[in-house]
């Protein structure tokens, strides 16, 4: 069942995610201040906290997160294992066996990811919705994992970031499923089969935003150590409560 299917990759990239290192508040930019030999500040001093600055994208760098999240490893590897899933369940069954087969269904998960990241890029441009995944500045596992579930249907819009519900990211999904339904798959297919595999799709956003959290897309992340990030960040800045 694809149910399952999704259930298994949701899985597998939450078990990864859970060994990795917990995020770290960026410090503010030239401060220089050393917790180790610092004086104890007076008790009726206000204290600088560290505050996210959100920066928006430019038009390049949404561009190379289009292009990361069409042609990047999570895409593609996740439909060379969704395609070897429909191959042993023989998914949908009129496609047959074989390596022709196999190549069709991950031909038609890689074709439903694409049209999926494009309607959602497109719609957010036309919107002014900024929906490129922004790492967490929180510690720990469940704040992380919860900022990664958030981020599924929310994006970032105006000058300062104000996160808002993201109607693209909603419908994404479904574009993408529907797609497939009404261009390549076997005619027996109908929009209900699309709404419900595009529930199944959003489910693996889900997933995906888990992996950014905690594998590849930030500097806190396993490969993020050895490789830049390729999604956006914002500053810390220091700023006093009254």
């Amino acid at each position: 069942m694809k149910s399952v299917r999704i259930g298994i990759l949701l899985a597998a990239t939450a078990g990864l995610g859970a060994f990795a290192p917990a995020g770290k508040a960026q410090a503010a930019a030239g401060s220089g201040f050393s917790s180790t030999n610092a004086a104890a500040p007076a008790p009726d001093k206000p204290q600088p906290q560290l505050e996210p600055v959100y920066r928006r994208p430019t038009e390049k760098a949404k561009l190379r997160g289009y292009l990361f999240d069409t042609f990047g490893p999570y895409p593609i590897a996740g439909a060379i294992l969704v395609g070897a899933i429909d191959q042993a369940d023989k998914t949908p069954p009129e496609w047959g066996q074989g390596w022709a087969a196999y190549g069709e269904r991950v031909g038609s998960t890689f074709g439903i990811e694409t049209v999926t990241t494009t309607t959602r890029y497109a719609l957010a441009e036309a919107l002014g919705e900024d929906t490129l995944y922004y790492p967490c500045e929180c510690r720990g596992v469940f704040r992380r994992l919860g900022h990664a579930v958030i981020s599924t249907v929310t994006a970032r819009v105006g000058p300062e970031g104000t996160r808002r519900f993201s109607v693209p990211d909603l419908v994404a999904p479904y574009a993408g499923t529907m797609t497939a339904v009404y261009g390549w798959y076997p005619s027996r297919f109908s929009a209900k089969d699309g709404f419900r595999m595009g529930n199944y799709d959003l489910l693996g956003f889900v997933g995906e935003n888990i992996a950014r959290e905690f594998i590849y897309g930030g500097p806190h992340t396993i490969f993020g150590r050895v490789n830049p990030p390729l999604t956006p960040k914002t500053d810390s800045v220091a700023s006093s409560n009254p």
